[in-house]
C-alpha cells in the first residue's frame, strides 16, 4: 500500500502534488489544511484521511477529526496535527500513545521536516513531512511518499517541492 504524507497546505496545492500522489492508495493530510478545496482537490488524487489544525475553521473541523487512529497492513497510526517530537510529546498526545501504542505518528504543525525513530518508546516512527503550504518559515515545500508492507514502512522519500514561494 502506497501512502502520500502531506501537512500545512493553508490552502495551497502545489500542482505538483498530483503527479507524485498519482500512484497512492491513500492520502493523509496532518493539519493545517486551510481550505475545503485543498481536501477536495486530493480526494480527487486519492482516497484522502486528515485532520484538522489550528489554523483550519470550523467547516474543516466540521469534516475533520482533531485525530485519527489508521491500521493499515498491520501498522497502527496516529495521525495529529500538533504532537510535540519524540520524548518532548504534548500531554495529549502523551495519552493517546499511552492508550492506543501506535506503531507510526504522523504530525505537522513545526513546519519542520523530520523522520525518527522515538528514543524511549520501542519501535515507535515519527514522521512530519514538513509543509506544502506557501506560508510560514520554512523554506523548501515537502511531501512524503511511503508504502506499508507487512508491518514495515518501507520505500519512504521525501519529496522537495520547491521553494516556499514558488508555484
Amino acid at each position: 500500500m502506497t501512502i502520500g504524507l502531506i501537512a500545512d497546505t493553508h490552502g495551497y496545492l502545489d500542482p505538483k502534488i498530483s503527479s507524485y500522489f498519482s500512484a497512492c492508495d491513500e492520502i493523509w493530510h496532518a493539519g493545517d489544511i486551510g481550505s475545503v478545496k485543498v481536501l477536495e482537490s486530493l480526494e480527487q488524487i486519492a482516497t484522502t484521511k486528515a485532520v484538522y489544525g489550528n489554523i483550519d475553521g470550523q467547516d474543516i473541523r466540521i469534516m475533520c477529526p482533531e485525530d485519527l487512529i489508521i491500521t493499515k497492513e498491520g501498522i497502527k497510526v496516529l495521525l495529529t496535527h500538533i504532537a510535540g517530537t519524540p520524548g518532548k510529546y504534548n500531554s495529549r498526545v502523551k495519552s493517546i500513545i499511552r492508550h492506543q501504542n501506535p506503531d507510526l505518528i504522523v504530525c505537522g504543525h513545526s513546519h519542520i521536516l523530520k523522520v525518527t525513530r522515538d528514543p524511549v518508546i520501542s519501535g515507535l516512527l515519527y514522521i512530519n513531512p514538513g509543509a506544502a503550504g506557501r506560508h510560514g518559515f520554512h523554506h523548501q515545500k515537502t511531501i512524503i511518499r511511503m508504502s506499508l508492507e507487512n508491518g514495515s514502512v518501507t520505500n519512504l522519500e521525501v519529496i522537495e517541492l520547491g521553494k516556499r514561494g514558488s508555484i
